[in-house]
C-alpha cells in the first residue's frame, strides 16, 4: 500500500537521511563557532586592529564555506559589537569613537559603584575566600605571562562583582558595559599594557572584606580611570593578509 501526500507538504526524511541532516547542521555549527572565535580573538589579541575590512568572499574560502554561514556569524559578531555592518561596503572590525568610548567608561564607573555598594552589603566569607582566590589565579596568569589567561580573569573579577551586588538586571547590565568596553581595551591599548592593575583589584577586595562601601568605590573609580588613560586612539594597520590577521597560517 503506498501513502499519499497532500500537496505541498514533503514527505518525511528516512532515518539515514534525517542523521544526514543532523550532521550538516552539526558541521555548520561548527565551523560558525570556529569563525566566529577566530574573529573574536584575533581582535582581543590585536591581529585585528579597527576598521579591517572582512570580505565575505575571503572568508568563505578561508573557512570552506557557502555565503550564508559567513553572513549568519557576521551578524552575531555585529550584535556583539565585535564588527559593524555598513551598507553596500560589507564588514569591518568595530570602530568606537572617542566620544562613544568616553560614555562607556561613564557608564561603567555609575554601574560598578552601584555594584560594589550592593556587594559591601551582601558578601559572605565564602564569596571573600572566592575572590582571594580569583586574585591568586590572576597573579599566576601574570607571571607566566600568560595574557589571553590575564584578560579572562581581570574581566571575570569585574563580572564576579556583580554577582555579589545579587541584582540580576544591575549584572546584566554591567556584563553588556564591561563586555564593550573590553573590547575598546582590546583595540586600542599598547601592546603589553595589562588589561586590568592586580594590586588595585587587591585593594577594593581588601575595601570588600573592611565593609568599607565608600572607599571600594574610590578605589575601583582610580582603576577604571587608569585603565581609560591607557587607552590610545590611534594605531597604524600592519600589512598583512586576511589568513596571517586571522591567525589561519600555522
Amino acid at each position: 500500500m503506498w501513502t499519499a501526500w497532500p500537496i505541498n507538504t514533503p514527505a518525511p526524511l528516512s532515518e539515514p537521511a534525517m542523521l544526514g541532516t543532523h550532521a550538516t547542521r552539526a558541521a555548520d555549527d561548527d565551523v560558525e563557532s570556529r569563525m566566529y572565535r577566530a574573529v573574536f580573538d584575533s581582535v582581543m589579541t590585536q591581529r585585528l586592529i579597527p576598521g579591517t575590512k572582512l570580505p565575505e568572499a575571503q572568508l568563505c574560502e578561508l573557512f570552506k564555506v557557502g555565503r550564508s554561514v559567513v553572513r549568519k556569524v557576521l551578524q552575531r559578531l555585529a550584535h556583539d559589537h565585535i564588527v559593524e555592518l555598513r551598507p553596500n561596503r560589507g564588514a569591518f572590525v568595530a570602530v568606537p569613537s572617542p566620544e562613544e568610548t568616553r560614555l562607556i567608561f561613564e557608564a561603567r564607573q555609575a554601574l560598578e559603584a552601584a555594584v560594589l555598594r550592593l556587594a559591601v552589603q551582601h558578601a559572605t566569607p565564602a564569596d571573600l575566600a572566592d575572590l582571594r582566590q580569583q586574585l591568586r589565579e590572576e597573579h599566576a596568569a601574570m607571571h607566566r605571562h600568560d595574557q589571553p589567561a590575564w584578560t579572562r580573569l581581570a574581566s571575570g573579577f569585574h563580572l564576579r562583582l556583580a554577582v555579589l551586588a545579587r541584582n540580576p538586571i544591575l549584572q546584566r547590565y554591567l556584563e553588556e558595559v564591561i563586555s564593550r568596553c573590553s573590547l575598546i581595551v582590546a583595540l586600542y591599548e599598547p601592546p603589553g599594557n595589562a588589561a586590568c592593575e592586580h594590586a588595585e583589584h587587591e585593594r577594593v577586595v581588601d575595601c570588600i572584606e573592611q565593609g568599607d562601601a565608600e572607599g571600594a568605590v574610590q578605589a575601583m573609580q582610580v582603576h577604571l580611570q587608569q585603565l581609560q588613560n591607557n587607552i590610545v586612539l590611534e594605531r597604524e594597520a600592519p600589512e598583512r593578509s586576511l589568513k596571517q590577521l586571522l591567525g589561519l597560517d600555522g
